[in-house]
């Protein structure tokens, strides 16, 4: 059969990125505490093309996946990564994961446990002498705001938002110590099940912790700046404004040992 794609392209244009994207597929993670995890990532998977080259083999994507479906592992991106610069005979390689991963979480009073949902991820590029990876968690967390409370005579707003980490690393982090590190920085943590007195202990634990967007970002950097194992990081809090028709946002952005 005629192979079109291998067609000869005459429009001097070569192209950074072409693959698939938003992709469902079963795979399986490192769990810190049961080994491993089955999940369904949302997987894009690029490679560069040529200038002389008019297309891609889009299935080789899948053959590529397919090879290392139970395997879907940090210290196996990398590998993956360069099968698909074999296949494709490429000089980058990129893949992107984003997945649900669950988490046990016992209730603060009640101790009522209950499986907690992050989006977790993996983004990983590979030339010929370089790889990067970064992962990536959104934690949600319930944020109590300082200026109500300091201005009320009754109560404070509450909102609840999200926590998103992406990390760059030298040794393994588990997802659950990112998650561990979001929550910690918020007003409370957010829980699936809380029977009434996990309801109060948590709408008092934030009414005693208030924190705006600014003070949840600065304490997650302060936590991963602590790390050894971690060589960069970018933190975004978003809460979602409970009275007002916008969002509030903090980023910060740094690079260990700089």
């Amino acid at each position: 059969m005629k192979d079109v794609q291998a067609e000869r392209d005459t429009r001097e244009i070569p192209l950074n990125k072409v693959g698939i994207k938003d992709l469902l597929y079963p795979i399986r993670v490192l769990d810190r505490k049961n080994k491993y995890q089955s999940t369904v990532a949302t997987v894009n998977m690029y490679v560069d093309l040529p200038k002389e080259f008019r297309g891609t083999h889009m299935s080789r994507f899948i053959e590529v996946l397919e090879k290392h479906k139970n395997t879907m592992a940090i210290h196996n991106i990398e590998k993956i990564l360069e099968d698909m610069r074999d296949a494709f005979s490429a000089s980058t390689s990129h893949i992107e994961l984003k997945f649900p991963y669950f988490i046990r979480k016992k209730a603060p009073v009640s101790g009522i446990e209950s499986f907690m949902n992050y989006t977790c991820g993996l983004m990983g590029t590979k030339t010929e002498k370089k790889f990067d990876l970064v992962v990536l968690v959104e934690v949600p967390i319930h944020n109590l705001c300082p200026c109500s409370k300091e201005i009320s005579s009754r109560g404070a707003h509450n909102q609840r938002g999200v926590a998103r980490i992406q990390v760059r690393m030298k040794k393994l982090v588990w997802f659950e110590e990112l998650v561990e590190m979001a929550e910690s920085a918020a007003s409370a943590p957010v829980f699936s099940l809380l029977k009434r007195e996990d309801e109060k202990y948590i709408t008092e634990r934030a009414y005693d912790n208030p924190r705006f967007v600014e003070d949840a970002s600065r304490e997650i950097a302060l936590a991963l700046k602590k790390d050894e194992r971690i060589t960069w990081f970018k933190v975004e809090v978003e809460n979602y404004e409970s009275i007002h028709n916008h969002n509030a946002y903090a980023c910060v952005e740094f690079t260990n040992g700089l």
